[in-house]
């Protein structure tokens, strides 16, 4: 160091520069100094009086002066290549007047973070380090005046508002809004929080995180941050909702009245209507806390507030042959009217055989029995709802249950709860299923009478009976038109909005239809592939729905014929992070909507018009009900189980001749999933479930059993199967190199051919055919 040092001291001297150009040329060697690294970038000198490195802690002048007693001892080390490290500063609990860097700060942060071991809850917010109980964080023992007690309770420096005891709606990545309430920190037994951020215990779990102000919203906008949507699917929200609402109404001594029933949805439905009121008459000064609300955290009894869990739950787990909650509730209230009717079994339509009420809306569609407007409005929902592993989600009887018997029937996707079976069949009776392997359903079984449960003969046509009667609301029958010459026909006109792999120009070709123009919008390119190759550039593919406008539907039209069917994934009740109706890609709708009235035939025009809406079945009635009111019509549900080998629910709604005639198999159909192998594969079932984009919507039962044997081992269906399945000509989608994964994708998405044949065979007493 001295040798260097002396080297140094001559070149200054030659040079004639001064001690501070030679160590500001070297500049600070700390790689955390943001300074250091600018004079390292530049590569210019800079003189060490002006900018201080703040990882140094320097007490005596850095730019030595004639006649100083430190100026030989700073010049050998400001020389030396290796400096010397910074002072050590030990940080004493408790409130100091030092200063530590906030860089370091972050970084021990950081760094106690990785280490702490915690184990963060699905609600939690930022991992943060744990301190003792009691312990102030740095930024407090740093900054005193951060925060002022008066109290139990904090008042912030921030200005953003949102004191302790505040009922709020919090967002933290990955989640949507979550009711939840500020606490204090010493609630949590953490650290205090930071400078804009809040720690929060979040209804329904109880959990604490720390989120940003900014990520807070008040209590009061609940219409704003109420989520429909997670409240249909997760019980965890229904929760923190109901604890939510119920402390809100303590604080605002706001009181309802008592419930006749004991549905849960009727216990909280004044509660949310009083919410969407914006809280009257109170309003945001009643949900304030009260002054001693101590720390602000929620007791142990509002946590133990609980709404009874009868209303669709979430997915369960199966355990064998039965899948199962852990947390069941209690048997329905409607108990004594079915002990009661046991002896007199006349009066059994006069019941809801889901609930127990004595005032019906509807016939059950399988059973003799009846079914509430409620309990028809959730059967509408679940009825076509899956799970991954093939079988329905809800009960058969009740489409409710938390705990559900599977039916052993290879061929059959229905499950019964235990509660139907131990109230409708008899005491016992479950525990008479689950000793029985297989356990066929009462479905299955032969006809007679379990108790209550008698299976009605017709149940095929009841059911597709009680999805066309669904008439939420009343429409004029739509316009029929009379059936036009042969000599007067001319070639169908076609206007096929959400294209996809061409199914409609396929099933009019097949039938022997005249197109003369097909004009397809559609975005997936492997779908235009599909129909350009297949027939052969006769589909005139034109760009998004949403671009077309009004001069283009005058420019190729006249059409007499709109079809289409919208992405179903923000409509589906499957998809928990659906966005419905009027978010996402369930607004295309109104695309459709908007395009099929101008392709209407204007006042004057007297020539047959049709159109149809396809989508899937499992979709919320409210949108269902929206979709009606637009197109003026209700749906019909066609399931292509009737004719072909894979259940296939789904709505259509149109003016098409006959929509809702029985849906009758053809000699050309494949109606069993060994009529659609190769030759040497064996089918282990008979139908195959729903197959959707998914890869794992092939494997079929409870035990998820891939369903094809070849060669003694099982096997997937092939893209060729599953082509005959959909009523596809073999190797249909081989085109373009696409995969085995992007064949399914494109057929998962397409309609069933012998459905859409159903459909539009009536069509041929008004068009030209071949």
């Amino acid at each position: 160091g001295k040798g260097r040092g002396s080297k140094l001291e001559g070149l200054r001297r030659r040079a004639g520069v001064g001690l501070e150009g030679i160590t500001g040329r070297l500049g600070c060697q700390s790689q955390k100094c943001p300074e250091a690294q600018d004079r390292n970038t530049a590569r210019h000198g800079r003189r060490r009086s002006e900018v201080a490195c703040p990882c140094v802690n320097v007490s005596r002048p850095l730019c030595p002066q004639e006649g100083d007693a430190h100026t030989e001892t700073l010049t050998e080390y400001e020389a030396g290549l290796r400096q010397r490290p910074p002072p050590r500063v030990i940080f004493q609990a408790g409130l100091t007047s030092r200063r530590r860097p906030r860089g370091c700060d972050r970084g021990r942060q950081r760094k106690q973070e990785a280490h702490s071991g915690q184990v963060r809850g699905p609600w939690d917010g930022a991992q943060c380090s744990v301190w003792p109980q009691g312990a102030p964080s740095s930024y407090d023992r740093l900054n005193p005046a951060s925060h002022i007690r008066s109290g139990s309770s904090l008042s912030l420096q921030d200005s953003k508002g949102f004191h302790v005891g505040e009922l709020v709606w919090g967002k933290i990545k990955g989640f949507s809004w979550w009711p939840g309430i500020v606490v204090s920190w010493r609630a949590t037994g953490k650290r205090q929080a930071s400078l804009g951020m809040r720690w929060l215990q979040w209804f329904g779990d109880g959990k604490f995180s720390e989120v940003s102000a900014d990520k807070l919203e008040s209590f009061v906008a609940f219409p704003k941050f109420f989520n429909q949507a997670s409240y249909v699917k997760l019980a965890s929200y229904r929760r923190a909702i109901f604890q939510a609402l119920e402390m809100a109404s303590l604080r605002a001594e706001k009181t309802f009245p008592l419930c006749d029933t004991e549905s849960p949805e009727d216990q909280i439905k004044p509660m949310l209507d009083w919410a969407y009121g914006g809280f009257l008459p109170k309003g945001f000064e009643g949900l304030k806390p009260m002054e001693n609300s101590g720390n602000g955290s929620l007791n142990q009894q509002v946590l133990d507030v609980a709404l009874t869990e009868c209303f669709p739950a979430a997915k369960r787990p199966r355990l064998g042959l039965c899948k199962a909650n852990l947390h069941a509730p209690p048997l329905r209230h409607c108990v004594i009217h079915f002990i009661e009717l046991f002896h007199s079994l006349s009066l059994l339509p006069e019941f809801c055989l889901s609930c127990g009420k004595t005032r019906v809306a509807t016939f059950h569609p399988l059973f003799e029995g009846g079914l509430c407007q409620t309990c028809k409005d959730v059967y509408l929902e679940m009825c076509y709802m899956y799970d991954d592993d093939g079988y329905q989600s809800y009960c058969t009887v009740c489409c409710g249950g938390r705990e559900v018997l599977l039916c052993g029937n290879a061929n059959c996707c229905r499950c019964f709860c235990v509660d139907c079976l131990d109230i409708l069949v008899g005491a016992g009776a479950s525990e008479s299923a689950r000793a029985l392997d297989p356990w066929c359903c009462y479905m299955c079984q032969p006809p007679a009478r379990y108790g209550v449960l008698k299976r009605r003969h017709d149940w095929n046509i009841k059911l597709q009976e009680f999805f066309v009667n669904d008439n939420g609301q009343e429409f004029e029958n739509p316009k029929i038109y009379p059936a036009v010459p042969a000599e007067q026909r001319r070639p169908i006109r076609v206007l096929s909005l959400f294209d996809g792999i061409a199914t409609g120009y396929l099933v009019l070709r097949d039938l022997g239809f005249k197109v003369g123009q097909y004009v397809a919008s559609e975005v997936c390119e492997d779908s235009i592939s599909v129909g350009v190759v297949r027939h052969e550039g006769k589909i005139q593919y034109v760009h998004d729905v949403r671009n077309i406008t009004r001069k283009d539907i005058a420019e190729w039209g006249p059409f007499d014929l709109v079809i289409g069917g919208s992405p179903c994934n923000d409509l589906s009740i499957v998809n928990p992070a659906r966005k419905g109706l009027y978010e996402g890609t369930g607004r295309l709708f109104f695309e459709f909507y908007r395009l099929l009235s101008e392709a209407k035939p204007k006042e004057g025009e007297d020539r047959p018009f049709f159109w149809m809406f396809e989508n899937v079945v499992a979709m919320g009635v409210n949108d269902k009900r929206d979709i009606s009111r637009f197109l003026e019509c209700n749906p019909v549900m066609i399931d292509a189980i009737e004719v072909s080998a894979a259940h296939r629910a789904r709505y259509f709604w149109g003016n098409l001749p006959g929509m809702n005639r029985p849906l009758c198999a053809s000699g050309m159909d494949k109606l069993e999933l060994q009529d659609c192998l190769e030759h040497g594969r064996v089918a282990k079932f008979g139908k195959v479930r729903t197959i959707t984009t998914r890869s794992n919507s092939i494997k079929q039962g409870k035990d998820q059993h891939f369903p094809v044997i070849m060669n003694g081992k099982e096997d997937i269906l092939w893209c060729t199967e599953l082509e005959r399945i959909f009523g596809f000509p073999v190797h249909y989608t081989d085109v373009s190199n696409m995969g085995r994964g992007a064949r399914q994708k494109l057929l998962g998405r397409s309609w069933s051919v012998p459905v859409i044949r159903h459909l539009f065979a009536p069509l041929k007493d008004y068009f030209a055919c071949e």
